[in-house]
C-alpha cells in the first residue's frame, strides 16, 4: 500500500505536467497569433488620441480662463476643456482630491498646504509677476483705530480662504515685522466672498485677504495695513492631480495647454484694454476693481527652476516650524519638470 505521502506527491506531479501541458498551450497561442506582428511598444503604439481627451481646468474667480479666452489661444484645441471656478484655494483643492478638476492654479502656500494635507498633486509650472506681492494685504475699515501691524494685538483677524493660504502667510510675516505672533490675536478663517461681504458691513475688525477681493474693499476705503511686498515672493503656481499626470492623454493635453496659457500671459501684458473688457465681462467686476487687479498683474509662465524651489522650500519649512503644517514638505519632490518646457 502506498504511504499518504507517496500519493499526495504523485497528485502534485499530476497538476504540475497539467498546469506546464496549459502554459505550453498559452504560449503557443501567443505566438502564432504574434506572427508577423511584433507586439506594440508604447512607443510604436502611437501618440494618445486627444480627441478623446477632457481636461477640467481648475480656476479662482475665472481669473485663468479670462486671460485664456481673452488671448484666444484655446481656440482649435485637439482636446475638449471644461472650466470648473473657485472663490479660494481652499475648495479648489478639494476639488482636486476629489478627482472633479485635473489642475490648480494658485499662490505657493496654498499648493504646499495642500500637498501639506495629502493631496496627490504635482507643481507643473509657475506664474512669476514682480508686482503681485502687492495682490495680498491684511486691510483694515477706514475709520479703524487700528494704524499699524502692531495695534492688531487683542484684535480678531479674518484670514482667506482657509489655513495655509496666502493671506495667511502675509499675516504671519507681517506680526513678526511687528513683533507679534499668532497668539497675540484672534485668527479665524473665512472664504472670501463671504469675509467680503461682513468686511463691507463693518463686521470684520482686520481682513487678510488678496486679488479681486482686496481690490474691491481697497477702492471702498479700505486701508492696508501691510501687504505682501518684502514677505510673500509673487510667485503663483499651477499644479495637477497624479490621477491627470498618470493619464497619457490628460499628460500630453497639459503639456500643450501651458504652452498656451504662456501665450496668454503675453498678450494680457501687451493688450491690458482688450483684457480689461473681457475680464469685466466673465467676473462681473467694476471696471475700477478690474484696472486695478490688472495693474498689480503682469505674469510669466516658467519651468519651475531650482531658485523658485529654493523660495517653495523657505515657505514651507516656515509653516511647518509654526505647526501650522502637519509634516515638513519637501518642494523638490513635489515638481513635475517633464510637462513645461518653456518656449
Amino acid at each position: 500500500m502506498q504511504s499518504w505521502a507517496h500519493r499526495q506527491h504523485q497528485r502534485s506531479e499530476k497538476r504540475y505536467q497539467a498546469l506546464r501541458l496549459a502554459a505550453l498551450s498559452l504560449l503557443a497561442m501567443g505566438v502564432l497569433a504574434g506572427c508577423g506582428k511584433p507586439a506594440a511598444t508604447g512607443a510604436e503604439a502611437g501618440p494618445p488620441d486627444l480627441s478623446k481627451v477632457t481636461l477640467v481646468l481648475g480656476d479662482q474667480v475665472n481669473f485663468t480662463r479670462t486671460k485664456a479666452e481673452a488671448a484666444g489661444v484655446l481656440d482649435g484645441t485637439a482636446y475638449k476643456i471644461q472650466w470648473a471656478s473657485f472663490q479660494g484655494a481652499a475648495p479648489l483643492f478639494e476639488a482636486v482630491r476629489s478627482g472633479d478638476v485635473d489642475t490648480a492654479p494658485a499662490a505657493d502656500t496654498p499648493v504646499l498646504a495642500a500637498a501639506a494635507g495629502g493631496a496627490p498633486i504635482k507643481i507643473i509650472a509657475a506664474n512669476v509677476s514682480p508686482s503681485a506681492a502687492a495682490s495680498v494685504a491684511v486691510l483694515v475699515p477706514p475709520d479703524s483705530p487700528i494704524k499699524h501691524v502692531a495695534d492688531l494685538k487683542g484684535h480678531t483677524v479674518i484670514v482667506s480662504s482657509a489655513r495655509g493660504s496666502v493671506a495667511q502667510y502675509v499675516l504671519f510675516g507681517a506680526l513678526r515685522e511687528a513683533g507679534l505672533t499668532e497668539r497675540d490675536l484672534t485668527i479665524s478663517f473665512m472664504l472670501p466672498g463671504d469675509a467680503s461681504a461682513a468686511f463691507a458691513a463693518g463686521k470684520i475688525e482686520a481682513w487678510a485677504t488678496f486679488g479681486t477681493y482686496q481690490a474691491a474693499a481697497e477702492l471702498h476705503g479700505a486701508r492696508v495695513l501691510r501687504d505682501g511686498v518684502g514677505i510673500y515672493s509673487g510667485t503663483g503656481l499651477i499644479a495637477a492631480s497624479d490621477k491627470a499626470l498618470a493619464d497619457p492623454g490628460k499628460r500630453a493635453a497639459l503639456a500643450d495647454v501651458l504652452q498656451r496659457l504662456a501665450r496668454a500671459n503675453e498678450w494680457v501684458i501687451q493688450h491690458p484694454n482688450e483684457y480689461a473688457r473681457v475680464f469685466a465681462k466673465l467676473t462681473g467686476l467694476p471696471n475700477d476693481v478690474v484696472a486695478l487687479v490688472i495693474k498689480r498683474e503682469r505674469p510669466q509662465l516658467v519651468a519651475v527652476d531650482p531658485h523658485i524651489v529654493e523660495q517653495l522650500q523657505q515657505v514651507a519649512d516656515t509653516f511647518y516650524a509654526a505647526k501650522l503644517f502637519p509634516i515638513r514638505v519637501n518642494a523638490g519632490k513635489l515638481v513635475d519638470g517633464n510637462i513645461f518646457k518653456q518656449p
